[in-house]
């Protein structure tokens, strides 16, 4: 009987207690605690802020206010910095009741919309957090001097949104954006985790610790943490033009550490389906990028200390430098490939706008390539010297596709495959399209070709070309002779000759025209060449002058 009374009073005690703390709030004015909120945020930040009518749950012993904003600096504008419907403060529940003492524990922010502006001068609205904007400080090894003191056990963003824009470029929104934080504070270092989806698709994370907070410039505090990207598809971010062309989806992995104004990234890139051209293809290979960067906060600018792209077993070394120049990236790097296998390469490069005629493919052979990479980022352009060394075209009889042309000295070797002893060229690719120049090509079963031109951004061909093809018995020197083309080299019916011809279609479909008005020109100057030559040795035998003839005596 007794033991039933004893429940029996445990169990009118709690429900005591339980309709007090029901009843609690009703007793705690929790807008009394508004003012107290608002100073605390506004001193520590160094901005304004606000927070709405607040309410009190004693059970998860919190105040939550329907509304918060803190303001962005002046300089960048009047509206808010971050503002959010709800704004979360767990509180120790027991000294509010008691004393009316307010001690955060933590701090919630549901939907947060936060705006982030970087003007032409470089300078982040984020800068001045903390009261700062002056002249940057040195870090002090026991926290930093001259920072207001924000202490929060646990800090947490829920499912919100960031506005990014620089230099007055189009914003880019990052949606889902999350943070968690804890044992916040100014003074120390402290982890942190943020995720969020990326303009176009994609996932960013970061995971690492940061603080304590630089005095000068906040966006100068430092950070040491690990940065993944995932499936950034690049024309869809709005970070590049897509009139450039330029695609792809990219992934990276790296490491970000900041201090003392400079930031080490070190990483790599991969980037599948990429197009850097205009008419350009995605590749058919991933292509990846190992970098290590040196990145100086105050002046926007970068140093590529190491760098290569690999496609396969293919390596090109990368370095230069790049900066923010408003809201564009300007580029000036220096690519560098040698002994390169085209077995690898082949397949990556459509998306450098370089299409092998239809039904053809690289067997064998090496690349090399030796290029400056210059301009904003979109817009690069690349020039320097390529070539091509010991290799095979499969399923590409070039003396077949020219046959117009060789005809002329009784015919080329007509093989399946084009062996191809070396070419090289001086090319220049722009978003217009490809410029090639000083080329020079030996192919065995043709001769020695030289000339220029360009590829247009749709794959157009347009190439002036002259083969110093080789000459094969009496059909090809009387042809020549007919011609009026230069014979070089050979006793009777050997030698080459050279050809002036175009190179028309496209890249997947290459026509090979012989240029008539260059041969009618060449043939009316061998014509006359051999008229002044049979002149000249009809006079020296006496036939029809007096060069050589003796004077009478």
């Amino acid at each position: 009987m007794e033991r039933k009374k004893i429940i029996r009073y445990v169990l009118i005690a709690v429900g005591a207690l339980v309709v007090l703390l029901l009843i609690l709030p009703l007793f705690i004015n929790a807008n009394s605690f508004r003012p107290s909120i608002e100073q605390s945020l506004s001193t520590a930040l160094g901005r304004k802020a606000q927070v709405g009518d607040l309410s009190l749950s004693i059970f998860s012993g919190s105040l939550t206010a329907s509304d918060l904003s803190i303001a962005d600096d002046p300089a960048f504008g009047s509206a808010s910095f971050l503002s959010a419907k709800s704004f979360k403060v767990g509180v120790e529940v027991w000294p509010l009741i008691t004393s009316k003492t307010l001690n955060i524990t933590g701090m919630t922010i549901e939907k947060p919309e936060l705006n982030l502006v970087r003007n032409q001068q470089g300078k982040w609205n984020f800068s001045t957090l903390g009261g700062g904007g002056g002249a940057p400080q040195k870090e002090a090894t026991g926290g930093a001097q001259g920072v207001p003191e924000l202490q929060v056990a646990e800090l947490e963003f829920k499912d919100g949104r960031a506005t990014v824009s620089s230099g007055g470029s189009k914003p880019s929104v990052y949606d889902n954006v999350n943070l968690e934080a804890s044992n916040v504070s100014f003074k120390s270092q402290f982890p942190v985790k943020l995720s969020a989806d990326l303009p176009g698709g994609g996932k960013f994370n970061l995971e690492g610790n940061v603080g304590p907070m630089n005095p000068g410039d906040a966006s100068l505090t430092p950070l040491d943490a690990k940065v993944t990207i995932k499936e950034l598809d690049l024309a869809k971010t709005g970070f590049v033009d897509p009139s450039t062309g330029i695609a792809g989806v990219v992934d990276v992995t790296n490491t970000l550490v900041s201090k003392g104004g400079t930031a080490h990234a070190q990483g790599n890139a991969t980037l599948t389906k990429l197009q850097l051209v205009k008419g350009g293809a995605p590749s058919g290979v991933p292509v990846i990028v190992d970098f290590s960067i040196d990145y100086n906060l105050a002046t926007s600018t970068g140093t590529l200390t190491q760098g290569a792209i690999k496609i396969g077993k293919a390596t090109v070394q990368l370095s230069g430098t790049f900066a923010q120049q408003g809201n564009e990236t300007v580029l000036n790097m220096k690519a560098d490939g040698q002994n390169l296998p085209v077995n690898d390469l082949e397949a990556a490069l459509p998306a450098f706008g370089v299409v092998l005629p239809k039904g053809s493919s690289l067997k064998s052979g090496s690349a090399s390539a030796n290029l400056a990479i210059q301009g904003p980022a979109d817009k690069a352009v690349t020039s320097g010297n390529v070539g091509l060394f010991n290799a095979q075209l499969g399923g590409f009889d070039v003396s077949s596709k020219m046959s117009a042309i060789t005809k002329l000295t009784g015919g080329g070797r007509s093989s399946p495959d084009t062996t191809i002893q070396k070419v090289t060229a001086n090319v220049r690719v722009a978003p217009e399209g490809i410029e090639a120049n000083a080329i020079d090509a030996v192919v065995p079963a043709i001769g020695e070709v030289t000339g220029g031109g360009t590829v247009s951004s749709s794959g157009a061909l347009n190439f002036n070309m002259v083969a110093n093809l080789n000459s094969s018995g009496a059909v090809g020197g009387a042809m020549g002779n007919i011609a009026g083309m230069q014979k070089v080299g050979g006793g009777a019916g050997g030698g080459s000759t050279k050809v002036p011809f175009a190179i028309e279609g496209t890249t997947s479909d290459p026509k090979f025209v012989p240029n008539v008005g260059a041969l009618a020109t060449s043939a009316v100057g061998g014509i006359a060449k051999s008229a002044a030559g049979g002149a000249v040795q009809n006079a020296s035998s006496g036939r029809g002058g007096l060069i050589g003839k003796k004077k009478p005596k």
